[in-house]
């Protein structure tokens, strides 16, 4: 019989927290079995399905995503180096935008993001008469980019709020 992990062992190994498996469990995205005692049992093939649960999030793929991704493999095993390759090039476009989101985070958030909260000094000349509404809701400068900047004002800082 395989080696079978406690949900304390497999948090240990994983470094994933305990709730948080036992939510993936819920989600179906890992499975156990159970002991006499209505405890929770994990192969430990279950490592790589966590790890590889745990990697994808933290690059920003959804839980959602993440599960269609890991019920497309057969008979619904832990993924293999060329399942993962296979998963990671249908992700490709996706961690594109996310590292273009964290560049242009990175490099603009300092300034105007276009939120509409107009409370930088500059940010009247900006994002004057919050004109950066029409193109919808949020923080659009880093959530959808224009082809140009809105304004060759300075880029704000702390300092000129």
């Amino acid at each position: 019989m395989a080696e079978l992990l406690t949900i304390g062992e497999l948090s240990a190994r994983s470094g994933v927290a305990p709730s948080a498996l036992r939510f993936y469990e819920k989600l179906g995205l890992i499975h156990s079995t159970r002991t006499g005692g209505n405890q929770r049992r994990y192969e430990r093939t279950e490592l790589r399905r966590v790890s590889f649960i745990r990697i994808s999030a933290q690059v920003g793929i959804p839980l959602e995503t993440i599960k269609e991704a890991l019920a497309s493999l057969p008979a619904n095993r832990t993924p293999t180096r060329a399942d993962w390759a296979r998963l990671s090039r249908n992700w490709r476009g996706h961690l594109d935008e996310q590292i273009a989101l964290l560049e242009r985070l990175r490099d603009t958030l300092t300034g105007c993001i276009g939120c509409g909260c107009l409370s930088l000094r500059s940010c009247t000349l900006a994002n004057t008469a919050d004109r950066l509404a029409s193109r919808g809701p949020g923080p659009v400068i880093l959530t959808d980019p224009p082809t140009a900047a809105p304004s060759t004002a300075a880029p704000l800082t702390a300092e000129s709020e």
